[in-house]
């Protein structure tokens, strides 16, 4: 295992390596990540191996890892997917809940004093009775 690039990112609190590897099969991210862990020193709680690359009939593979300070670290800068946010929302959203009982009232919302829509068969009616109403106010206009 050799060491391609060892770059240090203290905003983020970790060690970025980029290592090349001789292997007979494809390594696993586990595999790496107990080979990185005994390098480096660290737990492999602490480490993130992110990418392995190997060419077409090459035995050669590149290993990128990320070696954090503290697992905290690792969980604040990891990504997380769609599910895992909506899943916190939820239940944030559940804790929020408990706390409020009652929903506000949403002024767009329909009151019961306003009539409901006009029914779809009413409608052409009506529309005529406004083309009519219409007609006959330019009547009026001519006539003036």
């Amino acid at each position: 295992m050799q060491i391609i690039n060892n770059t240090r990112n203290d905003l983020l609190k970790r060690n970025e390596i980029s290592y090349l590897v001789e292997s007979e099969k494809n390594p696993s991210f586990d595999e790496m990540k107990k080979k990185v862990s005994e390098q480096v020193g660290k737990p492999e709680e602490n480490i993130d191996v992110y990418n392995i690359k190997g060419n077409f009939g090459s035995k050669e593979f590149k290993i990128n890892a990320k070696v954090y300070d503290s697992k905290e670290d690792l969980e604040k800068s990891k990504m997380k997917t769609k599910k895992q946010r909506d899943a916190e929302k939820k239940a944030d959203g559940e804790a929020a809940k408990d706390v409020e009982e009652e929903k506000p009232v949403d002024a767009r919302a329909p009151s019961e004093d306003k009539p409901e829509q006009v029914a779809q068969e009413d409608k052409p009616e009506e529309e005529a009775k406004a083309v009519k109403e219409e007609e006959q106010v330019k009547e009026e206009t001519k006539e003036k």
